[in-house]
């Protein structure tokens, strides 16, 4: 039997999911998701390079009057806009005796230390460094050359995203104790979506599995709304870079959208265990007329769209960090 292709535009971008099939007689998929092909996939992923970029959060997030902390990979980080409205980046720790930046105030652009008022500008200043930083529009990143190892990027590698002024952006952030490949790994596995998210997707069938040098899985779902209300789509999983796995809807309503996981290492938790920050940026689009009043009630729909990405990644995070428990532990049978 020929896989469902979504239609490429329908006159209303719903559509009524019939014949429903209850979630214990779904179609298995157990067979599809054969370990070997997710692991090469992966492993294709972790030899692309990153340029040492690391994703500290969304650029929403970026305030006036406090920096935007993140500890990456053990390195407490603080990014703030100075007074021409540059984006810098630094160690989060005060050079003169450990004050953590992250509880100090911006004024004016200048970061100025609460303990002793040592002010940070953005440039080199007693024992200060700054690092590079880049602002994607919808993500912060910073670049650490001592933690990547590789060889420098200019600029982290951003997945194509439709255009700024013509689209819609959230962004999520979970945390779980694992390393960025589990959460990697979670996204380069499609087959787990109806079966673990079945609030979210019905209708899953992998079109096409990467194989040798390939890459990209590509997938018919249908995303669920509201009881049998669906919206039919094909999107392909593409891993541009070594911590990111990029979801871009080829076909269907929305075409053109992306839906990027990115994977940044933390500090270890108490217990000396890995902890990664997944940040999950949603950048939405259509050319319906009906977009340009979603456009308009973004600060309305943002919380919701948050609200769904965590609902999905309180279970993905808990596949992401039961893998790295069989790993961590010799018993992972992938």
């Amino acid at each position: 039997m020929s896989p469902r292709r979504p239609a490429r535009r329908r006159r209303y971008p719903l559509s009524l999911h019939r014949d429903p099939v209850p979630w214990e007689r779904q179609r298995p998929t157990w067979r599809e998701a054969r370990p070997a092909v997710i692991a090469e996939a992966l492993k294709r992923a972790q030899a692309r390079p990153s340029g040492n970029w690391y994703v500290v959060g969304a650029t929403r997030d970026l305030r006036d009057d406090r920096p935007l902390a993140r500890t990456i990979a053990g390195r407490e980080v603080v990014v703030w806009r100075d007074a021409d409205g540059r984006l810098v980046a630094g160690p989060g720790i005060c050079p003169h005796l450990g004050a953590p930046l992250k509880d100090s105030p911006v004024r004016c652009g200048t970061l100025i230390c609460h303990w002793h008022g040592l002010a940070l500008s953005g440039s080199p200043f007693a024992g200060w460094e700054p690092l590079p930083a880049h602002d994607d529009g919808v993500l912060v990143w910073v670049r650490l050359d001592d933690v990547g190892g590789e060889s420098p990027l200019e600029a982290p590698v951003v997945p194509v995203r439709p255009a700024r002024a013509a689209s819609l952006s959230a962004v999520y952030v979970g945390v779980g104790v694992c390393e960025p490949e589990d959460v990697v790994a979670n996204r380069l596995d499609p087959w787990h979506g109806a079966w673990f998210h079945p609030y979210s997707f019905v209708d899953l069938t992998v079109v096409d599995a990467p194989a040798g040098a390939d890459d990209g899985f590509t997938v018919d779902v249908s995303f669920r709304l509201a009881g049998r209300l669906v919206v039919p789509v094909r999107a392909v999983f593409t891993a541009p870079e070594p911590r990111t796995v990029v979801m871009r809807i080829t076909e269907g309503e929305g075409e053109g959208s992306v839906v990027e996981t990115h994977a940044t290492p933390l500090a270890p938790d108490d217990r000396g265990r890995p902890r990664t920050a997944m940040v999950e940026a949603v950048v939405a689009a259509s050319d319906r007329p009906g977009f340009v009043l979603a456009r308009r009630a973004a600060p309305l729909l943002r919380p919701l769209v948050r609200a769904a990405a965590g609902r999905l990644w309180r279970d993905d995070l808990a596949y992401a960090e039961r893998r790295w428990h069989l790993r961590s532990t010799g018993r992972f049978p992938g």
